[in-house]
């Protein structure tokens, strides 16, 4: 297994309002900021052998997984939206084109740092800016997005966590708003093997029904609009 994060990545959530997810979150974060950083990270022969290793290692594969959100909730011009555990969104999905503003709270400080150092060169009016945090303590005004995304990292978490979460996107949302985000589906093929992948990369997975996503979705007082299916992400649009 991956070496344990040093103790600079290990007090970056210390002081977290709920410091019930520290470890967790610490750990999501080493495992991202290394991928970002490009840093190798040694793997069991057996985990290597797998298929979905290669496949992974050839550069691909993660194009391949990823949740076209905008295929449900496209932002729109002068929309205000918020992702979630963003990543290094901008850089990648054409948020020029929409011209619509983005903000941003992501976990990893590596790409916190690469997105507001390159984000206002893209397009300084749009980029807002990221904030580094957690997604169950979302760094924004109540009522303030049109839009909040949240895609690839809900598996990292139990499923209780997102009842937190729904909770903090519900309150910053204006009405009517939406929310789209994934969740990886336990049905299909490949989601064991992935599992396994990303828990030797250093984030353990939860592999967690569907139903009891869309029974915390309605607990949490969603509404489902509409879903889409990938090879492994179960899409979601959501309104409070």
């Amino acid at each position: 297994m991956p070496k344990k994060p040093d103790s600079q990545l290990q007090n970056l959530f210390a002081t977290h309002k709920s410091s019930n997810w520290q470890e967790t979150l610490t750990q999501v974060a080493y495992r991202f900021n290394r991928e970002y950083l490009g840093q190798p990270v040694e793997l069991p022969a057996e985990v290597q052998a797998m298929p979905i290793f290669r496949e992974w290692a050839g550069g691909n594969f993660s194009g391949r997984i990823a949740s076209p959100f905008w295929e449900v909730a496209k932002p729109q011009k002068n929309q205000h939206c918020l992702d979630i555990g963003c990543g290094v969104s901008l850089l990648i999905y054409p948020w020029r084109d929409w011209q619509a503003f983005f903000y941003g709270q992501e976990i990893s400080n590596v790409a916190r740092d690469i997105l507001n150092s390159r984000g206002p060169q893209l397009n300084s009016k749009l980029f807002k800016g990221v904030e580094l945090g957690a997604a169950h303590d979302l760094n924004y005004s109540s009522a303030q997005f049109d839009l909040a995304i949240a895609t690839g990292f809900s598996c990292y978490f139990p499923i209780e966590y997102w009842n937190t979460v729904l909770a903090e996107v519900k309150r910053v949302l204006k009405p009517g708003g939406h929310f789209v985000f994934d969740v990886l589906n336990p049905e299909q093929p490949l989601a064991e093997d992935w599992a396994v992948l990303e828990t030797y990369l250093g984030a353990e997975v939860f592999l967690e029904p569907l139903a009891q996503w869309e029974k915390t979705i309605k607990g949490a007082g969603g509404k489902l609009i509409s879903q889409k299916s990938g090879e492994l992400f179960e899409l979601y649009k959501v309104r409070f």
